[in-house]
């Protein structure tokens, strides 16, 4: 009798400890995924200064350089489609289609040599480029939260708890165009 009193205890125990061992992991895992989320707002702060900025940016522009139209409206059209986007997999496509108009304004610039010297062109494109480097950090931040997060649930026993408890990877990563690999060439 003593025997099996003992083993029950034994059972008793492993379960609760296996069972507070999944509880932690679970507790870990909200934890995580709150980083992200806080990630995240971090991230869409940023892009929506940058969003904030550009119609600045593209009224001065506008006064130097009518006839790049076409640039103007595309800077336009993906800076709205960064404001109307919801998820961050859909602000993520928006900021590459934003990356690449800006891009292109800026190649207008250079074709301006007064738009270059313009004080408030010069103040906007200075605040831009603080943006662009916050951005970047929040991009950085927010890309090692989402990987430090889908290691820990691919990690055993994290895999168990994170399948019991509903948790999957967050595959939103921020990830550079192909095109942006490549030096560009400098000629003179």
């Amino acid at each position: 009798m003593k025997i099996a009193l003992v083993v029950i205890l034994v059972l008793v125990l492993g379960v609760l400890g296996f069972g507070m061992k999944l509880a932690g992991i679970r507790n870990d895992l909200v934890v995580q995924r709150e980083a992200i989320n806080g990630s995240w707002a971090n991230v869409d702060i940023a892009l929506q200064r940058r969003a904030d900025l550009i119609p600045n940016l593209v009224e001065t522009v506008k006064g130097f350089a009518k006839q790049e139209q076409s640039v103007i409206d595309s800077v336009t059209s993906a800076r709205s489609a960064l404001v109307g986007a919801r998820t961050p997999g859909e602000k993520i496509e928006a900021n590459r289609q934003l990356d690449s108009a800006l891009g292109r304004l800026l190649v207008v610039v250079e074709n301006y040599p007064n738009l270059k010297s313009n004080e408030n062109f010069l103040n906007l494109q200075t605040e831009l480029a603080g943006t662009e480097n916050r951005i970047a950090v929040e991009r950085r931040k927010y890309n090692e939260t989402v990987q430090r997060y889908n290691t820990s649930i691919e990690l055993f026993p994290n895999n168990i708890a994170a399948g019991l408890f509903g948790f999957n990877r967050n595959d939103a990563y921020f990830k550079t165009d192909p095109g942006a690999r490549n030096a560009p060439a400098v000629k003179f």
